[in-house]
């Protein structure tokens, strides 16, 4: 009792930190309405800086990955965030124009590449297959309410301190987090590592269940990404649409953005618990599917009744990341510890590549499509953009489909009836 009392309080610990330490993960979106009025950018423009955010993250999140089965994930965990909020602080001083924020916001990301895989690790070292499901789970879904308050947050204060304060304010956050994670490192002796025979080359490139997996992964990024970056800006478009002005329609829209975010911090504990005992690849299957219904709906509700377009906001705010834990589960169940870092470094490469791309393919989408209509007063541009966010994650199923005729992952398909 005392160990999983322990065990509790250590991962409750770890989620704190990382809550704090998410407040610059995607606080761009949601000052992004007055940014684009202010720098004078298009919608192109403003997804290419949540792009760059994106390959500044895969750039550290596969390196330091790799290197946390050979260096101590201490150091990788508190230099990468204490990076993210310092490129963060020097976005809200100097970051002026489209250029500058492109640049900052890019060492943003470098920053925060160090902190969610490597996490995650930790988590795999310290809890046992059997608890592993509802541990990721829990640890996820912090890191989803983060994302969820990294709207709030500086949707809130951008209307009192301005865009710049917001950013400050969300700096201070990621350096409250570090002080916490000085806790969750008292003690901790990363793990030996074991070397396997197969390899590199055998315990990953040559893994067909675990490339299954983290393809899988990585439809599911290129969908969730897509709808994040976007949510805000969509919801700031509905209330503009419906004449409230843009400072409030900014503001509201981060606020109802972050609440459906956030959501995702029940789904993921839940559906982490539901993994260890219905299988992994049937509870992801569910789960993107009805994302994907959602993606292709949500779009189009943007000139209609405003309680309807939150009540299917819901549905999608829980379903999009709910799948999230048990890709990340299923892969430590399938890679030799030994070799957990590097195949965590191939998902961060494929599954944030995936989330670079379709942000900008989103706002690639409504530039294209701006002012068609295509029946009476429907603003066809969102729900064509919505639509190349879905169509990426069709391919979930598919994978998971492949991966339960798989022999060597028949464990994943089975869970704990």
């Amino acid at each position: 009792m005392t160990n999983r009392r322990s065990d509790t309080v250590w991962l409750l610990t770890l989620c704190c930190s990382q809550i704090f330490i998410m407040l610059v993960f995607i606080n761009y979106s949601a000052i992004l309405p007055i940014l684009k009025s202010e720098w004078g950018m298009n919608n192109t423009q403003a997804g290419v800086i949540f792009s760059v955010y994106q390959l500044g993250y895969i750039a550290s999140g596969v390196l330091l990955s790799t290197l946390s089965d050979r260096l101590n994930i201490r150091w990788i965990f508190i230099i990468a965030a204490l990076w993210s909020g310092i490129a963060n602080l020097l976005f809200a001083f100097f970051a002026d124009d489209y250029l500058s924020g492109l640049i900052l916001r890019g060492l943003t990301g470098i920053g925060m590449g160090g902190t969610y895989m490597p996490g995650l690790k930790l988590v795999a070292e310290r809890f046992s297959s059997q608890q592993r499901g509802r541990a990721v789970g829990i640890y996820v879904g912090s890191l989803v309410l983060g994302a969820s308050l990294s709207l709030v947050v500086p949707g809130i204060t951008a209307g009192i301190w301005g865009w710049r304060g917001a950013m400050i304010t969300c700096s201070v956050g990621v350096f409250i987090g570090v002080l916490l994670s000085l806790s969750v490192f008292r003690d901790y002796q990363p793990m030996q590592r074991q070397p396997s025979q197969a390899g590199f080359s055998g315990e990953i490139l040559h893994n067909r269940p675990a490339l299954l997996v983290i393809l899988g992964y990585a439809s599911h990024m290129w969908e969730m990404y897509g709808m994040r970056s976007w949510l805000a800006p969509f919801f700031a478009a509905c209330l503009t649409s419906w004449g409230v002005t843009t400072e409030k329609a900014t503001s509201t829209a981060a606020i109802i953005a972050a609440a459906l975010v956030g959501l995702g911090a029940f789904s993921t504990a839940l559906t982490g618990s539901i993994s260890d005992r219905f299988g992994r690849t049937a509870t992801i299957s569910f789960v993107m599917l009805g994302s994907v219904i959602c993606s292709f709906i949500f779009g189009w509700l943007i000139n209609t009744n405003i309680w309807i377009t939150l009540a299917v906001g819901i549905i999608y705010g829980w379903l999009i990341v709910a799948e999230s834990p048990v890709f990340s589960t299923a892969l430590t169940e399938l890679v030799t510890p030994g070799y957990l870092g590097a195949a965590m470094g191939m998902q961060s490469l494929l599954g944030y590549s995936m989330g670079m791309i379709s942000p900008t393919v989103f706002g690639w989408a409504l530039d294209r499509f701006q002012g068609w209509q295509p029946w009476l007063g429907v603003n066809g541009a969102w729900g064509v953009a919505f639509i190349t966010a879905g169509l990426g994650a069709l391919l979930g199923p598919v994978f998971m489909f492949f991966l339960r005729r798989d022999p060597a992952s028949a464990r994943l398909a089975e869970g704990k009836r």
